[in-house]
Formats: C-alpha cells, sequence, structure tokens
C-alpha cells in the first residue's frame, strides 16, 4: 500500500472530543462490558443446542477473543484514538479496509440499540402488562440519546452503576450456584454430575451451532478502546482492561456455564423460556431471585443500549474526521458528536419501528446483513496487527505497551479459528443466510471504500 493512503496520525488524535472518563470509568466499563446482553439473553438457545458442551463452545471462542482483544489492545495502546480498530485497519491496510470496518460496525451497532431497546421493552411490559412496547424503547432511547448529548462522563457514569450491578449479580449467582453444586447450600441438594452424563447430546452439529451462538454473545468488548481516547489516561486504561480481559472471560462466561449446566438439565424448556439465570436460580428455590436476576437482564440490555449509543457515534465521528463520511456528522459542540449521537438514536430506532411494521421481510434481512459483522470486524483487527506490529517495532517500539502473546503465531491461530468459524456458518443453514448477507454488504462497503480511496488519491 502506498504511503500516500496510510495514516498519519499527529498527537492531536481526536483533541476535539472531551476526555471526562476517568480511570474508575474505563475500569467498570472493562470489568462490565464482558457481561453483555448475549450472555443473559442469548446463551439458553446455545445450551440447548450443544447441552453440557456448551462450556466447550464457550471457552474455545472465549480463547479466540482474548486473542482478538490483545491484538486490539496492542494497537490501541499505541495508537489511542475513537474510531479504534478502524483507525488501526486504515493505518494498516488503507483507507477502504478502515471505512469497511469502520461503517459495517456502526450498522451492527445501532441495530442492536434497536433489538436491546425491544428486549428491555419486552421486560418491562411483562411487568406492567397493558402497556405499549414502542412507548417503552421510544422512553430508554430519549434517556440515553440525552445522556450521551449532554456529555460523555453521563455514558461512563450510568456504565458505571450498571457494571458494578451487573457485576455484583453475576459474581453472588455463581457464589450460589458453587455453593449448590458443593451440597452446602441450605435448602438444596448437589446434583452431582447427573446433569452432565448426556454431554454431546445432539452431537457436533449441537456443538457447532452453541459454537457460533457463543461468538456472538462475545460482541461488544470492543467499547473500551474506543472509550479509552476519551479518557485521562488512554494507554493505561487500554492496557489494564487488556491484561484482565482473560480472568474476567473464563469467570464471567465459561464460569457462568458450568454452574448453569450442572445445577439445570440442559433440555429443560425453561431455559429457553425464561433464560439460564433465571432458570438455574429458580431451580434453587431462592424466593424471588428469578425475578431479580429478570432486573440484571434488563439492566444489561439498557447498559447495552447505552454503551452501543457511544460506541456508534464515536466510530461515526473518527470515520468523518478521516474524510470517509458526511461532515455533518464530525461536528463537535461540548466535547461531543452530537450530531452523530443524534444519527445512531435514530438507526436504531428505525430498526425498532421495522421490527413492527415490517417484521417478514425488512426486519429479518437486516438481522442477516449484521449476524457476521463482529467477525469480519476481527479479521481485520487481525491483519492490521500483523501489519502494524512489524512498523511499530522498526519505528516507535516505545509504543509497544501492551504486546501480543507469541507473536505472530497466536494471531495466525487466531486468523485461522476465525477462518473455521465462517466454515462452520456456511455449513448451517440459519447462518449461512447471515454469512452471505454480510458478506455482500462488506463487499459493496469495500467496493465504495475502494473508489472513494482510488479518486482521494487522484486530487
Amino acid at each position: 500500500m502506498p504511503s500516500s493512503t496510510t495514516v498519519k496520525t499527529p498527537p492531536t488524535d481526536d483533541v476535539s472530543l472531551s476526555h471526562g472518563l476517568k480511570q474508575r470509568h474505563l475500569s467498570m466499563i472493562a470489568l462490565g462490558g464482558v457481561i453483555g446482553a448475549g450472555l443473559f439473553v442469548g446463551s439458553g438457545a446455545g445450551i440447548a443446542a450443544a447441552g453440557p458442551s456448551i462450556v466447550i463452545a464457550y471457552a474455545v471462542s472465549g480463547l479466540i477473543v482474548m486473542l482478538v482483544m490483545r491484538m486490539l489492545g496492542e494497537m490501541s495502546a499505541a495508537y489511542p484514538s475513537s474510531g479504534s480498530f478502524s483507525a488501526h485497519a486504515e493505518r494498516a491496510i488503507g483507507p477502504w479496509a478502515g471505512f469497511t470496518a469502520g461503517w459495517s460496525f456502526w450498522v451492527l451497532l445501532c441495530t442492536a440499540v434497536g433489538l436491546e431497546g425491544i428486549g428491555a421493552a419486552k421486560i418491562v411490559t411483562g411487568w406492567l402488562p397493558g402497556t405499549p412496547e414502542w412507548a417503552w424503547v421510544a422512553l430508554f432511547m430519549v434517556v440515553f440519546c440525552g445522556a450521551n448529548l449532554a456529555a460523555v462522563k453521563n455514558f461512563g457514569e450510568f456504565e458505571f452503576w450498571f457494571a458494578a450491578l451487573k457485576v455484583g449479580a453475576i459474581t453472588l449467582f455463581l457464589v450460589l450456584g458453587v455453593l449448590a453444586i458443593a451440597g452446602v447450600l441450605p435448602g438444596t441438594d448437589s446434583p452431582g454430575a447427573s446433569h452432565l452424563t448426556d454431554f454431546l447430546p445432539h452431537g457436533s452439529e449441537g456443538l457447532v451451532i452453541g459454537l457460533l451462538a457463543s461468538v456472538f454473545a462475545y460482541g461488544g468488548l470492543e467499547t473500551v478502546t474506543i472509550a479509552a481516547a476519551e479518557s485521562q489516561d488512554p494507554v493505561r486504561g487500554v492496557a489494564s482492561a487488556v491484561r484482565t480481559a482473560m480472568w474476567r472471560i473464563a469467570v464471567f462466561y465459561v464460569g457462568s456455564m458450568a454452574v448453569i449446566v450442572t445445577l439445570v438439565p440442559w433440555n429443560a424448556k425453561e431455559v429457553v423460556e425464561k433464560g439460564p439465570y433465571v432458570a438455574a436460580l429458580d431451580h434453587l428455590g431462592i424466593p424471588g431471585a428469578g425475578q431479580l436476576m429478570n432486573v440484571v437482564v434488563l439492566v444489561a440490555l439498557l447498559s447495552a443500549m447505552n454503551a452501543n449509543i457511544y460506541g456508534s457515534s464515536r466510530i461515526a465521528y473518527s470515520l468523518v474526521e478521516r474524510g470517509q463520511g458526511p461532515k455533518a456528522l464530525g461536528r463537535v459542540s461540548g466535547g461531543v458528536p452530537r450530531i452523530a449521537v443524534l444519527a445512531s438514536s435514530v438507526f436504531g430506532f428505525v430498526c425498532v419501528v421495522l421490527s413492527y411494521w415490517r417484521p417478514d421481510d425488512v426486519f429479518p434481512w437486516l438481522l442477516n446483513m449484521i449476524g457476521a459483522v463482529i467477525l469480519v470486524v476481527w479479521v481485520f483487527i487481525a491483519v492490521s496487527q500483523l501489519r502494524l506490529r512489524r512498523r511499530l517495532e522498526r519505528e516507535t517500539p516505545g509504543k509497544l505497551v501492551v504486546r501480543m502473546w507469541a507473536f505472530p503465531v497466536l494471531t495466525w491461530l487466531a486468523l485461522a479459528g476465525m477462518a473455521a468459524i465462517f466454515v462452520l456458518m456456511a455449513r448451517q443453514p440459519d447462518t449461512r443466510v447471515q454469512l452471505y448477507s454480510t458478506g455482500g454488504m462488506t463487499l459493496f462497503l469495500a467496493a465504495v471504500g475502494y473508489a472513494w480511496q482510488r479518486a482521494r488519491a487522484k486530487r
């Protein structure tokens, strides 16, 4: 790639954004960001398909995520930017790559805002039957859009307390679960290994479905590298978050899956209908625990809405700053890209409207289009890290505050894992549609990005 197409990041990168996030915000965002809505809401279908082997599925996909986070951390500590992996892809591969990774992720986050709003509204209408779902979604949108419009510290404060509640709840869940498994929780009998005997109930096909479900449950971990650019010490924030990613994934994801499938039969209908965490607590017979977990699920969904409005607005802002989008989205006032926040929120609400207006054609098409975006982003991260690491070692080795383990072996191993997941998606009818739809969007964005890159090079 000619030097004219690479990004030269000056020391004042993202200088027009505020630096209102404190270290405590980043620390809790990193800690709670790993506990996403996908873990609470989407893991039930994975358990139903894979049975107890869901623990293996989450461990395998978690290993890939750890490697991706380490790669992203290495680049983000060296080049802090609100564009995160999009800016790194542009720097390492070319403007078309940053364009493709950035706008595809923007579509993913905005659509997710709508999905999470719908999920949160369903929980509230379950408590308050007769109230319209769309009104609750609109209320959530207004609250979080307003908070993000005001100041970045509002996003940080919301996420700090959301994350504190999620971490506290899942920690308590794990403690109660381990005590029950050990047979020392009053009023419960240890299930032993009675629920683990049929480890692969649906064979390798079930394990594959569970693996794919687990991959997409990890989405959202990238937010901390986006937020770090608006903190008082971006390098320290990224380094701390990445270095603790391993134990967070192991404890919160793999650990909780192990507790759930040990406590509850994998084929219990409640696992899918109520969600695995609620089903496990109800199984223990703790009064009100199931409803309390529904509150935590609601918090997780609202937290994801807040984080995705923030993340999508910053990705859009960074793309515009690099000349890859409508200039209006890059306008900053009060340290906040307010038009980008509004655009991201409006896109999310349009997705909600489509879910009611065109639930059988347009909305499913949109969901399929974003189905494999997170994997596309991971590929861009890995390829970018392969190229930037050599450049950093040669030109500015002092910026390598965070280093990828066993480079380049583990980077290539992660890429091989991603390729294997793409192959597995192509084999499953449901995920095959997602793969092809995402592939079509990615190719379209890449073509537009490349045409723009060529046009800029001729100026």
